[in-house]
């Protein structure tokens, strides 16, 4: 599949760029029980702040937000009962987004014990760092390797119509990463908990991306899944209209388009493409987009025209509206 051309073209070091847009001078750190847990947009530290006694600064200035110390000694349910109360009365007063229904995690890192649980919608209001998973679906074709592309719904309030991962799904609290992987195959592909099982880890792309809401602060974790040829995904949930299977040498050309792509999926598509060696070495940006995707600064290449899917309200870590939620 070749994408027709367009004057205003991107390269893959754009996309990174644009996804990692973000001030730190803009946040507080969020600080319970000794540890940063969040980063809090400053007017958003203050709205907290203002609504009850639940949220203070440090001594009174403005380095730090925190849990008043008797909630902060406490443990991560008397936590999260007490923040709710906080951020639900802000939602329903339409200061902030309301609830999806479903919990993440906020902790000090990877591993570490949670020190509070928040609904889906309010991860960014609070800076939480957000964990996903995305899945390539992959094809020894032979004439090349070739990786299922999804074209999603054009129903959809996120990035209707645009392409995006075989399989890409928040961690929601209360599920570890397999099953929460066999969950999202099931779901966004059709594919059964046995198939999911041979989907092979990666790698591992952050970004951290202001937004609305607040704060994006995302790691996805990348898996290739090699499918036969004769295995077509299907999308069970409604957010994808059809699978296109793509050969690897047209995914590229289709990343200079600014509109394309949901707006994280070409960070794990030009991941894919450095291991593939279809990017590579000579390519001026190189360095930059190999250590870019792990979280490192990108800034050294700079950006050439205008940064993909203006207009878009970036998705979640599964593509929910970032107004509502965290990535996949």
């Amino acid at each position: 599949m070749t994408m027709p051309p367009t004057a205003d073209r991107l390269r893959p070091i754009d996309h990174l760029i644009a996804c990692n847009r973000h001030d730190p001078a803009r946040y507080l750190p969020l600080v319970v029980d000794g540890a940063t847990v969040g980063l809090v947009r400053r007017d958003h530290a203050r709205r907290l702040v203002d609504a009850g006694s639940i949220f203070v600064t440090a001594n009174g200035d403005a380095s730090a937000l925190s849990l008043a110390p008797a909630l902060d000694r406490a443990g991560a349910a008397e936590r999260t009962a007490a923040i709710a109360g906080v951020v639900d009365g802000l939602s329903a007063a339409g200061d902030l987004p309301p609830r999806r229904g479903e919990d993440y995690a906020a902790t000090a890192g990877w591993g570490a014990p949670i020190a509070f649980r928040v609904d889906r919608a309010h991860v960014p209001v609070l800076g939480i760092r957000a964990y996903g998973q995305h899945v390539n679906g992959l094809v020894d074709d032979p004439a090349g390797v070739a990786v299922w592309i999804g074209v999603r719904a054009l129903d959809r309030a996120v990035a209707p119509g645009r392409l995006d991962n075989m399989v890409a799904g928040g961690l929601p609290v209360g599920l570890d990463l397999a099953t929460n992987l066999a969950k999202e195959g099931e779901e966004e592909a059709g594919l059964d908990a046995a198939v999911m099982a041979s989907a092979r880890p990666v790698g591992v792309i952050r970004y951290r991306l202001d937004v609305a809401a607040g704060l994006r602060d995302d790691v996805l974790f990348v898996y290739d899944l090699w499918l036969d040829a004769g295995v077509t995904p299907v999308n069970r949930d409604g957010e994808v209209a059809r699978f296109d299977r793509w050969r690897l040498a047209d995914v590229l050309p289709a990343l200079a388009r600014p509109d394309a792509f949901k707006f994280n999926v070409p960070l794990v598509l030009v991941h894919l493409l450095i291991r593939q060696g279809v990017v590579a070495p000579d390519d001026p940006d190189y360095p930059a987009l190999a250590g870019g995707l792990g979280g490192l600064p990108a800034w050294e290449a700079p950006s050439r025209g205008r940064a993909p899917g203006a207009g878009e309200m970036p998705g979640d870590a599964d593509g929910g509206a970032i107004a509502a939620s965290p990535s996949s």
